[in-house]
């Protein structure tokens, strides 16, 4: 399990099926570090594996970054997922349920917007997809 820890930000890089799962356990770890209910750090750590399996079937590689957040009533989890791979040619579709490129089910990227509190995309074509999801703690 990879990754490595610079002012509270841990990285692990994306290149494998075996990374996808180091990815969600570091994210279950630090969301029970940050006191998330067990069913939380569930559906962050489910996000994450989704980000992470986008990144090995689309991009081939990337990386998994998991901060500490903070604001001046809550705090949480964020995770970018980002690489440097194709791209998304249409965003708006790649998040419609049941939309898939590679013939699986169409739910990740969807599916991780709903399992998380806040979601954000930026892809450009032959340039890379970066992805920014925030879970807080209630």
């Amino acid at each position: 399990m990879r990754g490595t820890v610079a002012d509270g930000e841990i990285r692990v890089p994306i290149n494998s099926d075996q990374d996808i799962v180091g990815a969600r356990q570091k994210g279950r770890t630090l969301a029970a570090e940050l006191g998330f209910s067990s069913a939380d750090a569930t559906l962050i750590a489910t996000a994450i594996s989704e980000l992470a399996r986008n990144i090995v079937s689309y991009a081939r590689r990337g990386e998994i970054q998991l901060h500490r957040i903070q604001n001046t009533v809550r705090h949480g989890i964020m995770v970018v997922a980002s690489d440097q791979g194709p791209g998304i040619r249409d965003v708006a579709q790649a998040l419609r349920d049941g939309f898939s490129t590679s013939g699986s089910l169409g739910l990740g990227l969807p599916g991780v917007r709903r399992l998380m509190d806040e979601f954000e995309i930026s892809s450009k074509l032959g340039i890379g997809t970066t992805v920014t999801v925030k879970k807080w703690r209630p």
